[in-house]
């Protein structure tokens, strides 16, 4: 599901409860955060993750691991496993149908003060390992296509896991357990000419570094960025940085080299916070 904080902060609690879906719901075309529970929780404008509604469960949560960087493009959905240790009373059973634990990640400092916060189509799956802890495993799911990022939203998310149960509404919230950059989808092209090309004449290598627009869905360039011209001899299997080229106003990119041996050039970019490095495809050029 989503919660985009720009359009209503809701319950993290009450948040959780909206995608604990029925299985036949949930496995149908639509997420579930377009269910009818989701859309009142987006209206309702309670503060994030607010207690309020209950008290607090006593669970806790440790040993969070999430991958260093989300890559989102322009449409396609994207899932991130998390995983972590909950820790609960020994008089509780997670096992119970009244019990749901999930993963969350959220731009800010705080759940409670974030610019967005994204969730799990589901609730994790929890396997005890003693009377009074489990390991979980959830997932963060985003749609890019149904507008769920800005791109001021790119860059590093702290991550956070919390319980609930439903009978009394009382919940768990634990947060800063971990960070990971969600990233702006990058591509990278490379052109190297005339092919073929004499021994010891000029080889022009143009390309294009772009990115993904989260507003727009679209991938436009990517301006003022280094990016390294790389050349790989034919027979070979590493390539070697011959010089660093900068974007233009548009993500262009073009320069020129000598030619000396048949191979490969690329274009290679290492990446920022909220981009993602990428490499362009090789393109061969035969030097007669």
């Amino acid at each position: 599901m989503r919660i985009r904080a720009t359009v209503a902060a809701v319950s993290g609690a009450l948040a959780l409860s909206a995608f604990v879906v029925p299985a036949a719901q949930a496995a149908g075309s639509a997420p579930s955060y377009q269910t009818e529970a989701a859309k009142a929780l987006h209206a309702s404008g309670r503060s994030a993750f607010s207690t309020a509604e209950g008290a607090d469960l006593g669970v806790t949560f440790s040993n969070l691991k999430i991958a260093s960087a989300v890559k989102v493009g322009t449409t396609n959905h994207v899932s991130t496993t998390v995983t972590y240790k909950l820790t609960h009373g020994a008089n509780y059973g997670i096992s119970s149908d009244d019990f749901a634990s999930g993963p969350f990640i959220y731009k800010g400092s705080s759940p409670h003060t974030a610019a967005n916060v994204a969730f799990g189509d589901a609730p994790a799956h929890c396997t005890a390992t003693s009377s009074t802890t489990a390991n979980c495993t959830g997932l963060i799911d985003i749609y890019p296509a149904d507008d769920q990022l800005l791109n001021s939203d790119a860059g590093t998310w702290h991550a956070g896991a919390l319980a609930l149960q439903y009978s009394t509404g009382d919940s768990s919230v634990g947060s800063g357990l971990g960070t990971t950059n969600v990233q702006r989808y990058s591509k990278l092209t490379v052109n190297a000419g005339p092919e073929p090309v004499a021994k010891g004449k000029t080889l022009t290598v143009t390309g294009k570094l772009s990115r993904a627009n989260w507003e727009d869905h679209q991938y436009h360039g990517y301006t003022n960025q280094p990016v390294k011209l790389q050349f790989r001899k034919y027979g070979t299997s590493t390539y070697s940085t011959v010089k660093t080229v900068y974007t233009d106003s548009y993500g262009n990119l073009k320069t020129t080299t000598t030619a000396t041996y048949d191979g490969y050039w690329r274009f290679s970019f290492a990446g920022t916070t909220t981009t993602p490095a990428v490499n362009a495809t090789g393109d061969f050029v035969d030097v007669k």
